[in-house]
């Protein structure tokens, strides 16, 4: 009860797909600018959770459903709790980051709230996979299960926007993920992936740059 109140406080219950004025990171990769949201209140926490839900059911969900929704002891709140946590200065940081790490043992999904992740992000079967929390992720990118993305020397990777990753995928130290690319299903990625292009095998290599972002459903619109 309490939680709701203080978000009924904040004016969270108003819905609209706009974008609200949200601090901005630019991210250099490659030739490429991606902007990465910073959360600064938790009106801007559930603008990000918005933006997830819209990837998975394409619908602009009221913010008071997606609480009680990610209430529910059936629910997958891995990504709920994970974009609260990303605001480190609010009284309910400690309640958050308990919920937080509680849902991401529970479904073996290690992503760290240090992690600078963009809009629209999407965890297919929110299973089983481990982030670096150094790790940039752009707008609008699909991780899915039994995925790893690690470094031993503190370098971790640069996602572009529009990316998708399948499944049992390890991402290896500091690559670069071009925008609109496309990592096949057991790849594991040593070297920089152009945009645009699908990559594959072992270690991953250029198959072809026909349709990219093919993937990526329900884009997150981003300004």
């Amino acid at each position: 009860m309490c939680f709701l109140l203080h978000i009924h406080n904040n004016r969270f219950l108003g819905v609209e797909r706009e974008l609200i004025d949200m601090k901005t990171e630019i991210v250099k990769l490659n030739e490429s600018l991606i902007k990465i949201p910073i959360p600064e209140s938790y009106r801007d926490c559930m603008s990000l959770i918005r933006s997830d839900e819209y990837r998975l059911s394409g619908k602009n969900e009221s913010s008071l459903k997606l609480i009680f929704k990610n209430f529910h002891p059936f629910k997958n709140s891995v990504l709920f709790w994970l974009r609260l946590s990303q605001y480190r200065r609010g009284w309910l940081f400690w309640f958050c980051r308990i919920m937080h790490l509680y849902a991401s043992k529970r479904y073996h999904v290690q992503i760290s709230p240090l992690s600078k992740i963009g809009y629209g992000f999407y965890i297919g079967h929110g299973i089983s996979m481990i982030v670096n929390s150094g790790t940039t992720i752009g707008n609008n990118v699909n991780l899915s299960q039994f995925l790893n993305i690690g470094t031993n020397h503190e370098t971790p990777a640069i996602i572009g926007d529009n990316v998708y990753i399948g499944p049992m995928v390890c991402i290896v130290e500091d690559v670069k993920i071009g925008s609109n690319s496309t990592i096949g299903a057991g790849a594991v990625v040593t070297k920089d992936v152009p945009e645009n292009a699908t990559v594959v095998g072992v270690p991953a290599k250029v198959l072809n740059y026909n349709d990219p972002g093919r993937y990526i459903i329900n884009r997150f619109e981003v300004e």
